[in-house]
């Protein structure tokens, strides 16, 4: 990752892209949510499909007062914070300034770093790549598992272990693996019933 020159962590963060859409995928899926994407990411899947978020560059850094004003003209109620790896910064300063807004807001995380700041809703979505923080998985209200191969089953159960009671597990096939493992997520559904399907909704509907 590049680092860029000392800036004010307090009041800016790297930004990839900030857009009001709908969220496309886990519990949420089809309601409307303003994202805020930050820049920078270290734990690097192969299978990434927003590689570009993983690099940061000062030209990337906004302020808060910037973002909550475009918070506010989309009107959204829901404020997704995802990445790259949101958890690798305080975001304290900037779910603080949220709130005071008086919006709802969810992280997506892997779950590799220690969560800073207050959120309403907590998507955990680890990596083997960097393997998630049982302290992440305590607080998960989703886990929601990319699934590529049966091995990735498995690992689900473990992690959905260390979970709190009612947190909520979800499998989501790889997109570019999707017809291979739809069967094998199905056939585990039905005889894992605690378990749900997430699709990429965006992907289908080719929206941000």
């Amino acid at each position: 990752m590049i680092k860029p020159k000392i800036i004010n962590t307090s009041t800016h963060y790297p930004i990839m892209e900030h857009f009001y859409s709908l969220q496309g995928e886990g519990v949420f899926a089809g309601q409307a949510a303003y994202f805020i994407r930050l820049a920078g990411c270290d734990v690097g899947c192969s299978w990434c499909d927003v590689k570009e978020s993983w690099n940061v560059d000062e030209s990337q850094y906004l302020d808060i007062d910037y973002l909550l004003s475009e918070v506010n003209r989309s009107k959204a109620s829901i404020v997704v914070i995802t990445g790259g790896e949101p958890a690798m910064y305080d975001l304290s300063p900037l779910t603080l300034a949220l709130k005071n807004e008086n919006r709802r807001i969810h992280i997506e995380t892997s779950g590799a770093y220690a969560l800073s700041g207050s959120f309403d809703w907590t998507c955990v979505s680890p990596k083997r790549f960097k393997e998630p923080l049982e302290s992440a998985l305590k607080v998960a209200d989703e886990l929601k598992m990319i699934v590529v191969n049966k091995q990735d089953l498995k690992w689900a159960i473990e992690l959905s272990e260390k979970c709190s009671d009612t947190c909520q597990f979800l499998l989501q096939p790889e997109w570019d693996k999707a017809e291979k493992v739809f069967p094998i997520i199905t056939d585990f559904i039905k005889e894992n019933q605690d378990w749900k399907l997430s699709l990429q909704l965006h992907k289908y509907l080719d929206i941000p």
